[in-house]
């Protein structure tokens, strides 16, 4: 893990490949982009179904070219233990939730008082299957929508409401219900006058608005919000995004594409996008991230960093930590 400041990138017209923003290991990737204030703490959720506490200013600030330090060196990770889903808090209001969701489409959701009492060793957040993993966390208040988006470029939308809240130790109820090979790759409570921006492996993307996703019962398969083939490839990430935002991008090789939300096409749900990265050859496009106006106000004053998370792709990460904020010389740049 590393941060960086925002304004170590500028915004690209879509359809570039990008420039170097991690150095990575042939038996590593990148998998979490956050953009996030240096103030804020973030919750850590593992594969093993516990919660870790960080601070954003205890990641090493680090350059481009560096993979940061490993995460074992940062949390009481177990063996095997990685984290799979990262959430930045300012509170633990009363009323809240921490709303979560599996890559087997299982949901739940707690209240965020369960969560305001930290441990350094961590704490257990919910009960997961051997081959099931967190995706992904947001905060809600009880009355909110909820999104679920598939690999298979499918979307559910219901009511919270639908969810009743649990302890931390509950497994939770189905949210999507998918095929064995398709996995839940994002979760979003969608606001008012925004737009789902979705992307495919090949570096597809579009944005369609909210509207457009019909409210549907829990534990259906929901309706198409891309049309996948083997030109734009599965999907694998979306961002609630406004009018005026940027996004992150972020490739399996440490490539990062910015760039601006309006430049990218409005389009259908049943739709394979346009081209806003060109990944290189043998290369995927893993992740992404919303940056809002004010992050960019933020960045100039130094309060607003982008949290990049490197997770191991099954190398032993004690050997990892003996390179310790290393930086990678002769890293070629890709602009």
């Amino acid at each position: 893990a590393k941060t960086q400041s925002l304004s170590d990138y500028q915004a690209q017209r879509r359809g570039g490949t990008g420039r170097s923003a991690t150095a990575v290991k042939d038996e590593d990737f990148v998998e979490h982009l956050l953009i996030a204030s240096t103030h804020a703490t973030i919750l850590c959720f593992s594969n093993m179904g516990k919660v870790y506490w960080l601070r954003v200013f205890h990641i090493p600030l680090a350059s481009r070219n560096s993979r940061g330090r490993p995460m074992v060196n940062l949390l009481p990770l177990d063996e095997g233990e990685r984290i799979t889903s990262i959430l930045p808090v300012e509170g633990y209001d009363d009323g809240h939730y921490i709303f979560m969701a599996t890559a087997r489409g299982l949901v739940k959701k707690t209240d965020m008082q369960q969560f305001a009492r930290q441990r350094s060793v961590g704490l257990r957040a919910l009960e997961l299957e051997s081959d099931d993993w967190l995706v992904g966390t947001a905060v809600t208040d009880g009355s909110c929508d909820v999104m679920l988006l598939s690999s298979e470029g499918k979307a559910v939308r219901f009511r919270e409401s639908a969810v009743r809240a649990m302890g931390r130790t509950a497994k939770g109820v189905r949210g999507i219900k998918m095929s064995a090979e398709h996995r839940l790759i994002s979760l979003i409570v969608p606001q008012a006058d925004s737009s789902i921006l979705t992307v495919s492996e090949h570096g597809y993307g579009k944005r369609t608005a909210t509207g457009e996703f019909p409210i549907k019962g829990r534990g259906t398969k929901g309706v198409i919000a891309m049309a996948t083939t083997s030109k734009n490839g599965p999907l694998v990430g979306a961002v609630q995004v406004f009018a005026g935002d940027e996004i992150m991008l972020i490739s399996d090789q440490g490539t990062a594409v910015r760039t601006r939300v309006d430049e990218i096409s409005t389009l259908g749900r049943n739709t394979q996008g346009v081209r806003v990265i060109k990944p290189r050859e043998d290369e995927k496009l893993v992740s992404l991230s919303r940056i809002a106006e004010d992050d960019d106000a933020a960045s100039d004053a130094s309060e607003s960093l982008e949290a990049l998370v490197a997770a191991a792709g099954g190398s032993a990460l004690p050997e990892a930590a003996r390179h310790d904020e290393e930086d990678e010389e002769g890293h070629e740049e890709r602009d």
